[in-house]
């Protein structure tokens, strides 16, 4: 069984949220936290977590992404209880049984969402659509390679790691690659 797993890829939900899941938390959607409010009245960072804020079971905090991981019964079992308690003590579920409820529906649909590969990145859009709150989900997976396309451009990042030795960088095939001390040189023109 797989379910959704907060995941920071960078430290941009600690300041975009007003509380911010850890991550590593198994995620809900969390829409529940905002029923019977209106999102026209939300400040800056609630309405992020209203548009885009998948729900942590242990703090009830925010993540932008949910990462697909496989989880044991008994972690689900300790999700739901995590969920439950919350649901309880701080949202006014009428008694533990009826939260109980709430929070196996709550993960069930988390565990539907995670019909993916492991490691596969969930964002979310949730919005009001008359009158009811909607969401939608899509996936971020890596790019294929493409025909011929080496590994290292494959993905077209803006960094890459090279390994160093002797303060000369390795290209490829033990090929050191030429430096050139651009400060010396623009000392040398003055």
């Amino acid at each position: 069984m797989k379910m959704l797993r907060t995941i920071r890829l960078d430290p941009s939900d600690r300041f975009v949220f007003a509380h911010a899941a850890e991550p590593g938390e198994w995620a809900v959607a969390g829409s529940f936290l905002f029923w019977g409010r209106d999102p026209a009245g939300f400040d800056g960072k609630q309405r992020t977590a209203f548009r885009a804020g998948f729900v942590g079971v242990d703090s009830l905090g925010f993540s932008t992404l949910s990462v697909v991981q496989p989880i044991r019964p008994d972690e689900r079992e300790a999700a739901v209880g995590a969920l439950a308690r919350h649901l309880c003590d701080e949202l006014g579920a009428p008694d533990m049984a009826a939260a109980r409820m709430a929070a196996e529906e709550e993960i069930a649909f988390s565990v539907s969402l995670a019909d993916h590969d492991e490691g596969t990145l969930v964002a979310m859009h949730r919005f009001v659509e008359n009158g009811e709150i909607r969401e939608q989900f899509r996936t971020l997976k890596p790019r294929e390679l493409a025909p011929g396309a080496d590994s290292l451009h494959a993905q077209i990042r803006a960094f890459s790691f090279h390994e160093v030795i002797e303060d000369h960088e390795v290209i490829e095939d033990g090929e050191v690659a030429e430096q050139v001390d651009l400060i010396g040189m623009m000392e040398t023109r003055r």
